[in-house]
């Protein structure tokens, strides 16, 4: 909306406005919105009130137990250095590999980059 304004014409800084200049509809809404926008901030607010007072702590360090990322392979709160060692990485999951290595043993074709395509014909062929 204030962008609007700009365009139309009106100047910055100035405490008031007179109402033939005609941005007073526009600065109505403007000023309303950014109420509404500071209200929105309740709610976000009173979370992290609550949570904060009355909130469970979390007693391990992958909370969820399928984070994917190597921030959750790291203990809460991670160390100095997070790693002692560098940690090797043999997918696109290395933290889900390391807390669930029985699924990750399973026989798994890898993406190849080939897709199976069955053409506008029905025949079923391997695009490459």
């Amino acid at each position: 909306v204030q962008h609007w304004l700009g365009a139309e014409g009106m100047p910055r800084r100035y405490a008031d406005y007179l109402a033939a200049d005609g941005f007073t509809a526009l600065n109505t809404i403007s000023s309303i919105s950014s109420f509404l926008l500071g209200l929105s901030m309740l709610p976000f607010l009173y979370n992290v009130w609550k949570t904060a007072k009355y909130g469970k702590p979390v007693g391990v360090d992958d909370p969820w137990g399928f984070g994917r990322s190597l921030e959750w392979a790291t203990s809460c709160p991670p160390p100095r250095h997070n790693f002692c060692t560098m940690p090797r990485i043999r997918s696109e999951s290395p933290a889900f590999d390391l807390h669930h290595f029985d699924l990750t043993s399973l026989d798994q074709k890898e993406n190849t980059g080939q897709r199976d395509v069955i053409d506008a014909a029905g025949h079923e062929g391997e695009r490459s």
